[in-house]
């Protein structure tokens, strides 16, 4: 018959192995996350913002990752393998795959960011198209007849009014998408890094390009029934006004060569065109 006592100094020293591998895991998370740290604090400034930016969010994404990971080992029983041990070392070996295919440069950066801007004005325009193509009934797939006692209540659909003056709105995002279309392209194609100016320009087209999105949100949202013109006025004017700046910061970039300037022209038309259509439909709300 074993001594007893025995079991349990097998036990210590089985535990006190545990926490020492805990200890030197933890160590090395700690180093690796120091070194994905300093890679970034050294990637320079003057390759670009968008770049950086792009590359501070993975890092962020993955250190976070690591963090987790630790606090579950942490908390984790001896030799105990848990889910949400396995799902945390997936997550960090997604993450961290991700950073194999960070750009390589500023250009490419700007060009995922673009991409990222463009999808969410396409989604943004097919829902309102969506929503107009349904007899003037946009709650159609949401609302159920007995939710609004028959669906008697007119504030859910638009008027005949209203729909005049969608057609523009609904023109004006889709010249945001045409213009972050041709903005994308004409990065891609002469879009260079070379000296700072350039990276500077591509920053600043990222930067402004950015408010189309929102701004086309905001528009969408306020084209719902019940329709406060007043309100759709100002959030196409807002959509104009940025409209307006990315043609013009475009424009004066080194991605739009002068012999390629009219679609500049033609979409700043577009955007005029509809504006005013919008302003004619809304006189008699100011």
């Amino acid at each position: 018959m074993a001594r007893p006592g025995r079991p349990r100094r097998r036990s210590m020293r089985t535990d006190f192995g545990a926490s020492s591998d805990c200890k030197k895991l933890c160590e090395s998370i700690q180093n690796a996350v120091l070194a994905e740290v300093s890679a970034y604090y050294w990637l320079p400034k003057d390759q670009g913002i968008t770049l950086r930016k792009m590359v501070r969010d993975t890092i962020v994404d993955v250190v976070e990752g690591m963090a987790q990971l630790a606090e579950v080992i942490v908390r984790a029983q001896p030799q105990c393998i848990s889910q949400e041990y396995l799902i945390s070392t997936g997550s960090i070996w997604e993450t961290c795959d991700q950073v194999s295919h960070l750009p390589k440069d500023n250009k490419a950066a700007a060009l995922l960011v673009l991409a990222s801007y463009l999808r969410v004005v396409k989604d943004a325009l097919e829902e309102m198209e969506q929503a107009q193509g349904d007899g003037g009934d946009p709650y159609s797939d949401i609302l159920e007849d007995d939710e609004l006692g028959s669906r008697g209540n007119r504030d859910t659909y638009w008027s005949e009014e209203d729909q005049q003056l969608l057609a523009p709105c609904i023109g004006l995002m889709k010249a945001s998408k045409a213009c972050l279309k041709k903005v994308k392209s004409s990065v891609e194609s002469h879009g260079k890094t070379l000296v700072s100016d350039q990276v500077a320009q591509l920053d600043d087209i990222v930067d402004i390009s950015n408010e189309i999105s929102p701004s086309v949100d905001e528009l969408a949202l306020s084209m719902y029934p019940p329709l406060n013109q007043m309100t759709v006025r100002l959030n196409a004017a807002k959509l104009a006004s940025v409209l307006k700046k990315v043609l013009e910061i475009t424009k004066a970039s080194h991605v739009c060569p002068h012999e390629e300037e009219n679609w500049i022209q033609f979409l700043s038309s577009a955007v005029d065109h509809n504006m005013n259509k919008i302003k004619n439909l809304t006189q008699g709300e100011l």
